[in-house]
């Protein structure tokens, strides 16, 4: 059998090249030409047209699609990120930082699937010693689970015919290596060509394929960016090495929602789910101090507790630094400037810290109330009292609109036991709910009244 011919291919213009080059010379940019296979020459019949079979044709209409049974990776909170389970024939990239879990939870996950439908673990990086002390460390049963150290994906298309397993976990897919490809492993041409042919098996035999994939510095999945082009669902667990609290998110998912928030928690034994998220971000002392505020925001199907806390001191340098951790530091930036335009709040030669406790990420508009309210905390000393909730979004001209579920927050933050909710007029609830008090404001400046007042 002749080897395939690999060409170096412009990701900007799309021109082909024999060779690699730094420039590209079709478009000249720099850097872009990658390698990949050369597609083989198509056969045509007599009269040049196409000489296979046609495909069959169907109306939209016409077409009834299967529900598919999705199958549970015995997590809540992993299902909950996939929207309800996995689905099969699916292929799932999950990404995360050095030591933030995942061989660890796809471990976990495999073991206890596998005592239902067969499952193949194949580990790329590791030896089978090394899976067999982790499983022995956290105390799991891998009496069914398949493992093999493999990285031609050749050889473990051939077992996957020969298993047949629901599950296949390739950890990872930066060590891959397609041999009819040119190239080490982990070049782009290889990790882009090894992601195909596993799509290809999953979409052909019907198994699930979850593909473990490293990410750069800046928390990005390295790799080609055609790699998320083929995935069907791509997933981060976020969350520092040293931190005991791990988040998932879904940054890609064909079958489900990309809103929703998973989070574990790091033990002895392993990731441990966390039930009620709003307990672990709502760690508060007894004393709270100036610049905390408590903000319920909106994940996925969920409310979410967060503390956000401000620090505001005076500025040493002549540009005041504006830090964000956890936050939109551009929207802190413009909610600064709102402040001091409808709220007459000078914090121009201040420098502001804003950070979420729990090193989770909120990205929604309705934690803009709570963080300018920290922020006035902290500038001026004050206390927000504790047994506050704030939420709601603020516009360019000083008002508070409505977010989306507001009488949801409201019921988390009284089954978690605060008193007051200052939220949006339009997302104050028609009938009272029991033991919490819901202020209505419609201005910035009625907020920093009922502070005031406080």
């Amino acid at each position: 059998m002749a080897k395939v011919k690999s060409i170096y291919q412009c990701q900007e213009c799309g021109a082909t090249s024999s060779q690699w080059a730094g420039q590209c010379p079709g478009c000249q940019a720099w850097n872009s030409l990658v390698e990949s296979v050369q597609a083989p020459e198509p056969v045509k019949g007599r009269s040049g047209g196409y000489a296979g079979a046609m495909p069959a044709r169907s109306k939209l209409s016409a077409i009834k699609p299967e529900r598919l049974a999705r199958l549970g990776s015995g997590y809540s909170e992993f299902d909950r990120v996939l929207g309800g389970g996995f689905v099969p024939g699916s292929v799932i990239l999950l990404g995360g930082a050095p030591g933030a879990g995942k061989s660890t939870l796809l471990l976990q996950v495999t073991t206890l699937l596998s005592g239902q439908k067969p499952c193949l673990y194949v580990t790329g990086e590791e030896s089978l010693e090394q899976i067999a002390l982790r499983a022995q460390r956290l105390g799991l049963n891998g009496d069914q689970l398949e493992c093999v150290s493999e990285t031609r994906v050749e050889a473990i298309a051939a077992m996957v015919e020969q298993v047949k397993p629901a599950l296949l976990v390739v950890d990872s897919v930066q060590v891959m290596q397609v041999e009819s490809l040119s190239g080490a492993p982990g070049s782009v041409g290889q990790v882009r060509e090894s992601a195909a042919q596993l799509t290809r098996l999953a979409k052909a035999t019907g198994v699930i394929v979850l593909l473990v994939g490293h990410v750069t510095k800046e928390g990005a999945l390295a790799g080609p960016k055609v790699l998320e082009h083929i995935i069907d669902a791509s997933l981060l667990l976020d969350g520092d090495s040293g931190g005991r609290f791990r988040t998932l998110r879904a940054h890609k998912n064909r079958f489900g929602s990309v809103g929703e928030l998973g989070v574990f928690a790091m033990t002895e034994t392993g990731l441990r789910e966390v039930k009620n998220p709003s307990a672990i971000f709502l760690s508060r002392p007894e004393s709270v101090a100036p610049g905390s505020s408590v903000i319920c925001t909106w994940e996925g199907t969920r409310p979410l507790l967060v503390e956000v806390q401000a620090l505001v001191d005076s500025s040493l340098g002549g540009s005041p630094k504006r830090i964000a951790v956890g936050l939109d530091g551009q929207r802190l930036a413009m909610l600064l400037a709102i402040l001091h335009r409808h709220g007459h709040v000078q914090l121009g030669d201040q420098d502001v810290f804003v950070n979420a406790v729990g090193g989770v990420k909120v990205t929604e508009t309705g934690a803009d109330l709570g963080l300018l309210l920290a922020c006035v905390s902290s500038f001026r000393g004050k206390t927000i009292p504790k047994d506050w909730v704030i939420f709601g979004e603020v516009g360019l001209s000083g008002e508070v609109r409505p977010v989306a579920s507001g009488q949801e927050r409201i019921r988390e933050a009284a089954k978690h036991g605060f008193k007051k909710a200052i939220v949006p007029s339009a997302n104050a609830p028609k009938q009272p709910v029991s033991g919490i008090e819901v202020c209505r404001v419609e201005r910035i400046s009625q907020v920093l009244e009922l502070f005031d007042e406080s």
